[in-house]
């Protein structure tokens, strides 16, 4: 499987160069793009029309804000593609919507198999425990720009699902008590932590207490590999994490 990989040159980039070159899922990188290409074997251009190489998908780890470009690419080219980013917009996610129409997308804000476990796993504590107070803590390195995280939401994304009433609470201050129907969401900024998201289920009796670290970004650089792997020879349509574990 050939692959076109946007954000070549950054930290993510980097993950997903090393594991292509260990032989993962006989995949390999073929052209990257970037706005500070990097110089190697492998070609990185600074747009996608400069692009020269056939690609089987692209997996895009750069920034939310370049996702019309890769789109736009991908549509133009019937090629499906892997959004590994987060912090995107309520226009930019309509973007990956209407490019799913015509093309397969898979669309996840974590690409870790546990962290799609962490996700089911959840949903069903907050189902079998409908009373129980649920809050997410979110924890990553002091260099990440959107807060709560992509990871966060998805979370609590998934818990809302079963709970159709559910609001989230950012952080929390003031002096209002907690609200039955409340999903507290909290951002903690520190070090160099990779990612830690932690689900915490109580009830005035018991506590269920969901945890997940990722340990290395390598993970995650596995985890759009196979998502990649996945959609290739897809229809057209919109897959997630979900699509993938079954």
């Amino acid at each position: 499987m050939n692959i076109i990989l946007n954000g070549f040159s950054g930290r993510m980039g980097a993950a997903v160069l090393e594991v292509t070159g260990n032989g993962y899922m006989n995949a390999e990188v073929v052209a990257g793009v970037d706005i500070n290409p990097k110089d190697g074997d492998i070609p990185c251009y600074t747009t996608f029309s400069d692009i020269k190489e056939k690609a089987d998908c692209i997996i895009d780890f750069s920034n939310h804000a370049s996702i019309k470009a890769v789109a736009d690419y991908a549509v133009a080219s019937s090629l499906p593609f892997v959004v590994s980013t987060t912090g995107h917009t309520d226009e930019e996610k309509e973007i990956i919507r209407k490019a799913s129409e015509s093309v397969p997308v898979f669309f996840s804000a974590n690409m870790s198999m546990g962290v799609a476990l962490l996700c089911r796993m959840a949903t069903l504590a907050a189902k079998t425990l409908p009373g129980a107070d649920i809050e997410i803590v979110e924890t990553h390195h002091n260099r990440k720009l959107d807060a709560p995280s992509g990871t966060a939401l998805m979370i609590a994304n998934a818990i809302k699902s079963v709970r159709e009433n559910a609001k989230f609470i950012f952080g929390r201050q003031g002096m209002a008590k907690r609200d039955s129907d409340e999903i507290g969401v909290h951002a903690v900024r520190r070090g160099n932590i990779v990612g830690i998201h932690e689900v915490i289920v109580s009830t005035d009796y018991e506590t269920v207490t969901l945890k997940h670290e990722a340990h290395s970004r390598t993970l995650f650089a596995e985890g759009a590999i196979a998502a990649a792997d996945f959609i290739v020879g897809k229809a057209p349509g919109l897959y997630d994490m979900s699509s993938l574990i079954g």
